[in-house]
């Protein structure tokens, strides 16, 4: 878990982080939230005079932001928490805003970040699995369900490596950085190998390691070009994991994708700015946006 005290410009005042803990299960989660955010909220009276005006929180797994309830996440096991109720309550009243991880990160990279000067974008984070977010003028299109922007998704292999959501032939499945952690460490035999490594074999001239990294870098041209045809960004942001391998990753995957469009305009391809901290001003950007309204209104 990260979390933070932001001000009204995005400027991180304080930063902390907690482990999830999640084996002690769902229940034990909430409440290390709530109380992770009182104590943060309780620091910005000690050290700024005045505690949080409002905060805004990030859940993964599936979301109802209208209605504010974490309804589920596979990987931590809860269903259907009524999180903005929660934290309100524990944080004395203060507005709350709920949002999905991805989609929040995507909020700040557009607003403050690298896409902070395109009206379309898509920002696509390549961790242990593969999400999307779809920047409009300044907002994140959630979808009818919650789901909008799911690229990790779309088939690009019909009946590859099976997929956690059932399918076969995922792009998670291909071009993850835990995809190519799992295939490098099978052609290098260190079962502890990741991604990170297979990129510094690529870097070293590697041929087994260049095999790896082009069939990864091909599955996500084919998804992201699938993904620009639909949208039509104008920036396409890639963050996560196996974007911090650079020119490694931004050469060979511009290049694909330049390979693959015909009638379709080239998005600039680049790397997210905001690395991990994206989640964390996302959520403050959720909560000064209560503020907004509530002025406005």
């Amino acid at each position: 878990m990260k979390a933070a005290l932001a001000g009204p410009d995005g400027t991180l005042l304080y930063e902390a982080r907690r482990p999830t803990g999640r084996e002690r299960g769902p229940d034990a989660v909430v409440e290390t939230v709530l109380g992770f955010a009182a104590e943060l909220s309780a620091i910005g009276q000690e050290r700024f005079g005045s505690t949080a005006l409002a905060a805004g929180v990030a859940v993964p797994g599936i979301v109802d932001e209208g209605a504010g309830i974490a309804v589920y996440a596979s990987n931590i096991g809860w269903r259907d928490i009524p999180m903005r109720a929660l934290l309100s309550e524990r944080l004395g009243g203060v507005p709350v805003a709920l949002g999905h991880d991805v989609r929040t990160g995507g909020l700040a990279e557009g607003r403050i970040g690298a896409g902070k000067d395109a009206d379309r974008f898509l920002f696509v984070p390549l961790g242990t699995g593969i999400a999307g977010a779809i920047g409009i003028t300044g907002r994140i299109e959630a979808g009818a369900h919650g789901s909008a922007g799911e690229i990790g998704h779309i088939v690009v292999r019909p009946g590859g490596r099976a997929c956690a959501c059932g399918q076969r032939g995922c792009l998670e499945t291909l071009a993850s950085a835990a995809a190519v952690g799992r295939e490098w460490a099978a052609a290098c035999g260190d079962p502890q190998a990741g991604a990170a490594d297979a990129a510094k074999a690529v870097a070293s001239g590697d041929e087994r390691a260049l095999a790896v990294w082009q069939t990864a870098v091909d599955a996500l041209a084919d998804g992201l070009v699938t993904g620009l045809t639909l949208l039509d960004p104008q920036t396409m942001i890639i963050g996560g994991g196996l974007a911090e391998a650079g020119d490694t990753l931004f050469i060979p995957l511009r290049e694909a994708v330049r390979r693959r469009v015909t009638f379709q305009r080239l998005p600039s391809i680049v790397p997210a700015a905001l690395g991990d901290a994206a989640g964390c001003l996302g959520a403050g950007l959720l909560a000064w946006d209560l503020l907004s309204t509530e002025v406005t209104a």
